[in-house]
């Protein structure tokens, strides 16, 4: 598994820039990941919980309680060709759909690389500290994440340590190209 990225996740909460800004954008290469928020940070108007399941070959089945699933977050990430997520974790469960291109969702406890292709779904949750990455050599891949249980405001992904990230890259066999 020999994913490479330039650098880095691009800030999630930006917001808006102006037009002059935009058009300079667009001349210069696209960010490795972009994060697009496709809603705001909602609460449901009453108390919400949910529980999830998922059994992932190799490792034990994974279930996830949020007592309080109130409040949720829709983002839509593209990621570009060998783009590497940081290692990180949420404060929430995810629901994530590959809209397009090919996904790949490793687990820092077993180093696994699991595949999804466009219209397929899985469950991050959360709490387990991973990483993610566009396989693909060629063509971005975009993914639509409903992020539930999360703070009312803060991040809404929290990165390892350089150090740990750095350790785990060499124990997963993940390459990082420097931008």
């Amino acid at each position: 598994m020999k994913p490479a990225s330039k650098n880095l996740l691009a800030p999630a909460g930006l917001a808006g820039a102006t037009l002059a800004i935009a058009a300079a954008a667009s001349a210069q290469e696209p960010d490795p990941i972009a994060a697009e928020p496709l809603t705001e940070r909602h609460a449901f108007p009453n108390e919400t919980s949910m529980q999830i399941t998922q059994n992932l070959e190799g490792l034990p089945p994974q279930s996830v309680e949020i007592e309080d699933a109130s409040h949720m977050v829709v983002v839509e990430f593209t990621i570009q060709p060998g783009a590497v997520f940081p290692w990180h974790t949420h404060p929430g469960t995810v629901l994530i759909k590959v809209a397009e291109g090919d996904f790949s969702f490793v687990f820092a406890e077993d180093c696994v690389g699991r595949d999804f292709a466009p219209g397929s779904a899985l469950v991050d949750p959360g709490d387990t500290v991973h990483t993610a990455f566009n396989p693909s050599a060629d063509k971005e891949t975009k993914v639509v994440a409903t992020l539930f249980g999360v703070p009312a405001e803060g991040p809404l992904t929290l990165p390892v340590d350089a150090d740990q990230g750095a350790a785990l890259d060499k124990q997963c066999g993940i390459e990082r190209l420097s931008g």
